[in-house]
């Protein structure tokens, strides 16, 4: 094809290929059309395109050749780019492209036919004199299968001949794992690629898996770049390719090459492909693999030590504009400098068989001072969903040092890197990055099964009634806007269970409604539970709450059954590794934002864990049993401490209003959750007819911003707002519960009976500090800077120097109005944390509200 015939191409695939093909296309001036499926509409290829077509709400769409083809036609697009996987292989897609004018950027559809099948394959590599494993014809029968096996001697694999990814693939050691897996891997190649058939092939026990990367022109002209080694594989899939290989000497090179060379031009090869081969380890003897008849997902690291942009080099090859590839490619020499590394960064989790997972990404952070190369789609805020491969980036390091070099900055760039809110196999990235073998260059294809990989997690086998993560004081911050704080209900036993073990009052921890978790430790850690009175069980011992305890890998955390108060908490040494929200990592359910998924967490959850230095923690601390909150549901009676204000006597309620208040045994409705404490008691008589312009009834006014723990008087009935409550309403307020008496509130139970007590400043000012100052010792103590006895003596000790306050009232200040220049205010009492301005009279004025 001359130069100048392609103008236009349609990416016919998702995800990073797209987005590293459409670089390619924008460096050549080159117009590109990017398509995706509703599941797919947020992707980074559909942003970042200068132009899009949705193909469907199906996420099958990307394997329609017909809307593919309808799309490229209305787009005036004369090229398709099939990318990898989905179309990229498929004979009749290509042949339609070509039958329709449409350039087909990669292999011919006859060249695609000669090596899609396995079995064909091997033959056309026998003809060009490329060494091939000992194996068999395309088998019918358990019982063929079993007489090759037995021929070429065991172990041996059966293969799909369709086969791509580790799909239909099993090794065989014993002959009744021939006749078992006969079955399976024809009904998996039959499932996934349209073809049952399978053959017999020799199975090399120390093998590697190494490839070398072709570039043909269609004419019997063939490039052979220098191999890269893909050995470490999960499930027959790489997850590291670097190149060169630390195994291949020049000699190796120069047969794998010489080898790969003829295979393509006795196929006549066109575009970018793949010849792969098992090497054995301890022989050193190479063998024909397979070819694929694509771009790999691993060409970024060919192209860094070569310094060639293969992509641009398929579409100038098929005429698209630009002066990349080599005129005369017969006498072409690929350098080779340096070395490069490529990691496969998935949604996937290690500890549990690679399973996919899938979520929203609260946090997506590449590095930035360590040089690299990441070809990626996601960005902070993305959904990963369950349609697609697992792939979600290819973070690539390049030294002109050599392999020691490079994987110093591999190790750097994956510390760096941050993937936050689901599962991802990262960690164990970086735990083979940093592997003694790795370094060794011991990469063979049994590489990850001798890792022993512990993830830094923990892994919910039942995550209670409602389980979520927070951390306090919450998202304070957004108050202002609407967005509640969140964090702990009980904020007191939270911080406590954060001191046990050396946490910071900021970490985020689990707080339990009602029943607890089941949790599996994956590593080892410090573990503190507080909170209301639960069984907490050790591997099925029981443990005591309110003192730090060890935990082992794979030992089992219980939390039972509450009584005595609604909520527990459970810290782990280091906090939760989950991602800031809006300044938080607490979760609101209600919105579906921060902790994990922004939900309560369910069975199969895995939280990972921050960073912590368990050597530095005195295991076994304890909070002295003095210090530990009080819990009374259904065994007594809570009394909790309340500030008069910003709504209360004598201009909206009366002073036997206020009395009753905080004289009367209010009952907890059963309609009462995080948003709210609803109770049941006395109707006030209010000192108002009525709501004047705020509302007919006398509890209305304007609205106005709430306090967190004010009482509510939505009509009749009085709500204590809680965290996750409003923020703005139309209700008055008499009275509103001080800091450090509202982690009661967060312990009540439907029935339970609670009495408001009068507080001055002057006492939830001193409890302020007092309560700071214990949850400042348990710190120390649990970080053995102090003994229990001297923790207790300092509290003991301890003063708080209050400074003058003004009367305990719930109007503060009157500032008197000015005709003609200020319509007067009152500052009002809003609890121990917040005071209520209130700028002229109850009336709604526009320009009161805008000055």
């Amino acid at each position: 094809m001359t130069k100048g015939t392609v103008s236009k191409v349609l990416i016919a695939n998702r995800g990073e290929i797209s987005c590293r093909a459409q670089r390619a296309c924008k460096r050549l001036g080159l117009p590109c059309v990017a398509v995706y499926t509703e599941p797919d509409a947020l992707s980074l290829h559909v942003l970042h395109a200068a132009e899009s077509v949705c193909l469907g709400a199906s996420p099958k769409e990307y394997l329609s050749p017909e809307r593919l083809l309808e799309v490229a036609k209305s787009t005036g697009c004369d090229a398709v780019f099939p990318g990898y996987g989905f179309l990229s292989e498929n004979t009749e897609f290509s042949a339609m492209c070509e039958d329709n004018g449409i350039a087909f950027i990669g292999p011919t559809a006859e060249t695609m036919a000669m090596f899609a099948q396995k079995h064909t394959a091997r033959e056309l590599a026998e003809s060009a004199e490329v060494p091939v494993l000992a194996g068999s014809p395309l088998l019918v029968s358990a019982d063929e299968a079993l007489d090759y096996a037995r021929r070429i001697g065991l172990p041996v694999l059966l293969k799909a001949t369709g086969g791509g990814g580790g799909i239909g693939i099993h090794i065989c050691r014993t002959e009744e794992e021939v006749e078992s897996n006969f079955t399976s891997a024809s009904r998996q190649g039959a499932a996934a690629f349209g073809d049952a058939g399978v053959f017999v092939e020799k199975y090399v026990q120390h093998a590697r898996h190494i490839e070398v990367q072709i570039f043909g022109d269609g004419s019997g002209n063939v490039v052979a770049f220098p191999e890269r080694e893909c050995s470490i594989q999960r499930r027959h899939q790489k997850i590291l390719e670097e190149t060169p290989s630390p195994f291949v000497t020049p000699d190796l090179r120069e047969r794998l090459q010489g080898a790969a060379i003829r295979l393509g031009q006795k196929a006549k090869y066109r575009s970018a492909g793949t010849v792969e081969f098992i090497v054995d380890d301890d022989t050193g003897e190479f063998f024909f693999l397979e070819v694929n008849t694509r771009l790999q997902v691993e060409h970024g690291i060919t192209e860094m030590v070569s310094g060639v942009d293969l992509v641009a080099w398929m579409f100038e090859l098929q005429g698209a504009p630009g002066d990349d590839l080599p005129v005369d490619l017969a006498s072409y020499q690929p350098a080779m400098a340096g070395q490069a590394i490529e990691v496969r960064i998935c949604a996937e989790d290690p500890a549990h068989n690679y399973r996919p997972c899938t979520g929203t990404l609260g946090l997506v952070a590449w590095p930035k001072r360590t040089e690299c190369r990441v070809d990626t789609w996601v960005e902070t805020g993305v959904e990963v969903s369950a349609y697609y491969d697992s792939l979600l980036a290819k973070l690539m390091v390049y030294s002109p040092e050599g392999r020691p070099a490079a994987i110093s900055k591999l190790c750097a760039a994956l510390e760096e890197t941050q993937l936050k809110g689901m599962c991802t196999n990262l960690e164990f990235l970086r735990v083979i990055a940093a592997s003694p073998r790795y370094a060794a260059g011991e990469t063979t294809t049994k590489f990850v099964e001798m890792i022993d990989y512990a993830p830094h997690a923990v892994e919910f086998l039942d995550a209670g009634l409602q389980t979520t993560v927070q951390d306090y004081p919450g998202r304070v911050a957004l108050w202002s806007v609407g967005v509640p704080p969140s964090g702990p209900m009980d904020d007191l036993s939270h911080r406590l269970a954060n001191a046990l073990v050396g946490n910071a009052d900021h970490a985020a921890a689990l707080e339990v409604t009602l029943t607890g978790p089941t949790m599996k430790f994956l590593t080892d850690t410090v573990v503190a539970v507080c909170g209301a009175e639960a069984p907490v069980m050790l591997d099925g011992q029981p443990v005591p709450m309110w003192q730090s305890f060890a935990v082992k890998r794979g030992q089992v955390v219980k939390v039972g059954a509450t009584c005595g108060g609604s909520r527990a908490y459970i810290a782990i040494a280091g906090g939760l590794d989950v991602p800031e929200y809006l300044g938080s990592k607490s979760t609101f359910p209600g919105g579906a934002m921060g902790g994990h998924q922004g939900r309560a967490l369910r069975p199969g959850d895995l939280l990972f864990l921050e960073p912590a230095d368990l050597s530095r923690l005195a295991v076994g601390a304890v909070v002295p049993e003095a210090w530990r909150p009080s819990f009374c549901s259904g065994d007594g009676e809570w009394t909790v401490g309340v500030l008069p204000g910003p709504q209360a006597d004598p201009d909206y309620f009366t002073p036997e209003d206020m009395q009753t208040l905080f004289s009367t045994a209010y009952k907890i409705h059963h309609n009462s959750n995080r948003l709210g404490v609803r109770m049941e008691g006395p109707r006030p008589k209010f000192a108002r007819a009525d709501g004047g312009e705020g509302g007919s009834h006398p509890s209305n006014v304007h609205d106005h911003v709430y306090a967190i723990g004010t009482i509510n008087f939505t009509g009749d009935m009085p709500v204590v707002l809680m965290v996750d409550g409003p923020s703005l309403g139309g209700f008055v307020c008499p009275a509103t519960i001080t800091s450090t008496e509202l982690w009661k509130m967060g312990q009540v139970r439907p029935g339970d009976s609670v009495r408001f007590r009068k507080l001055t400043l002057a006492e939830a000012y001193t409890q302020r500090f007092q309560v700071d100052h214990q949850v400042s010792l348990v710190s120390q103590l649990a970080r053995g800077v102090l003994s229990a006895q001297a923790a207790e003596a300092d509290m003991a000790a301890f003063k708080v120097d209050v400074p003058e306050t003004p009367p305990t009232e719930a109007v503060l200040r009157v500032v008197p109005a000015v005709e003609g220049r200020h319509p007067g205010a009152q500052v009002r009492l809003a609890g121990d944390r917040y005071v209520f301005l209130e700028y002229g009279p109850m009336e709604l004025d526009i320009n009161l509200r805008v000055r």
